[in-house]
């Protein structure tokens, strides 16, 4: 900016004094009569002159473009103009074409930043596969294949449930091609995760670090490293496309059909396919956000849409997981409705759509024992909306179910505030072990 207005500074006091001879006006003793196409070569000198200090991404003047554009503006008027106008009409001339010049730098500046973060982004995860790869398994099962990643330097691998279920024996193949079998240490239908345990790692190999719980953003780039269709240690990259999805349990249905789902599941997408179930989703520190678990899709191969544990369940399900080889998660015995639309609001004469409503309670369980109201089964009415959960506010059954599971456990006790006929009261419930 400094450069221009300098410049611009000694064009007009050097298109000032020049003009006076070709303003129609008699000439100064002291001031020559100045040709205009002379005028016009000052310009174009001026403002090259003004741009050989700038950066090459700037020296774009086109001479000829601006001495036609400086030169029309000066001729159309110069028979009648005073010296202060072809001044003004000069430095507009120029300003015009400075625009030009301008919204060009402004063009190819985000280009070449753009370009500078693609090396950066590609330097990142070039850095990122060689220190994660290496904690990075493939497991061979007497039944399937996965992925998994290295928990610790016990040798303990997490991987998906569904990756050594209904399986008698598992090998695990590290990433320089050791081999080493492995044991199951437990394993949660519900989070669908699992531990292996090896005896010893290969040499260099570390656990990979998990994030924290709360760390995952959507928008933010994740890379997924895992065994797709038995390529081992292939690595694809996406973005956090949603947090807080629902994945549904792979246990089999109780009697009441009722079933649960994991909430706080991270959509990515990043390709994910059959064999990277069990590896980790990490973010671009080489941190793990998430153990790649599902795709939705139609083929049976990735359409974009990946589903991921969160790493929230795996600081709290794994330990127990290795401790006693289960989780027991906390139990209300409630069926709720997942989402309120406006048809079910009519439908249960609700005020609100957010909030959990209770549409059955179970005989016994802790929140029948709690007074807990469910729906009239013939009308659908007259069960509490349950609208926060120890203060915290619930805006669908997701909220309250993720609070459950990555927040409480079985004997403790939970406020529910509800609305009941009208009224809003606090019910709390002792919670139990799910069964």
């Amino acid at each position: 900016m400094k450069t221009k207005v300098l410049w611009l500074i000694a064009l007009l006091v050097s298109v000032t004094i020049a003009v006076s001879g070709c303003s129609g006006r008699p000439p100064a003793a002291e001031a020559p009569a100045v040709d205009p196409a002379e005028l016009v070569r000052n310009a174009v000198a001026t403002v090259q002159a003004a741009q050989a200090g700038q950066p090459a991404a700037t020296a774009v003047v086109d001479a000829e473009a601006l001495r036609a554009a400086v030169d029309a503006a000066v001729q159309e008027r110069l028979a009648q103009a005073s010296s202060e106008e072809i001044a003004r009409l000069v430095e507009e001339a120029v300003a015009a074409r400075l625009a030009q010049i301008e919204s060009r730098v402004a063009v190819s500046q985000p280009s070449a930043a753009l370009a500078a973060g693609d090396s950066d982004l590609q330097s990142t995860l070039v850095a990122l596969y060689r220190r994660a790869n290496p904690s990075v398994v493939y497991i061979v099962t007497s039944a399937s294949s996965g992925s998994g990643f290295v928990y610790d330097a016990d040798g303990h691998i997490v991987t998906n449930r569904h990756v050594v279920a209904n399986s008698r024996s598992y090998e695990v193949v590290f990433a320089g091609g050791e081999r080493a079998a492995a044991r199951l240490v437990g394993a949660d239908v519900d989070s669908d995760l699992a531990v292996l345990k090896v005896e010893a790692l290969p040499a260099g190999v570390q656990p990979l670090p998990l994030a924290e719980p709360d760390s995952v953003q959507v928008g933010q780039f994740v890379v997924a490293i895992g065994n797709p269709f038995g390529e081992q240690g292939s690595m694809s990259v996406g973005i956090v496309s949603g947090l807080g999805r629902s994945l549904r349990s792979q246990r089999a249905l109780s009697g009441s059909g009722a079933a649960y789902s994991l909430p706080g599941v991270i959509q990515t997408d990043a390709p994910i396919n059959p064999g990277n179930s069990g590896g980790p989703l990490l973010d671009l520190a080489g941190r793990v956000v998430g153990v790649n678990s599902a795709i939705a899709s139609t083929t049976g191969v990735n359409s974009g849409v990946g589903f991921a544990i969160p790493v929230a369940a795996v600081h709290r399900i794994v330990p127990s997981l290795i401790e006693q080889g289960s989780y027991t998660y906390s139990y209300m015995g409630v069926s709720f409705d997942d989402e309120i639309s406006l048809s079910e609001q009519r439908q249960y004469g609700l005020t609100r759509t957010q909030g959990a409503y209770v549409l059955a309670v179970t005989a016994g369980s802790p929140a029948d024992q709690a007074g807990l109201r469910g729906a009239d089964p013939n009308t659908g009415r007259g069960g509490d909306l349950v609208i926060a959960i120890d203060g915290r506010p619930v805006r669908s059954f997701n909220d309250m179910n993720a609070y459950l599971v990555f927040n409480t456990e079985p004997g403790q006790t939970i406020e529910l505030t509800v609305l009941r006929d009208g009224r809003e009261i606090t019910v709390p419930v002792t919670l139990g072990a799910r069964p």
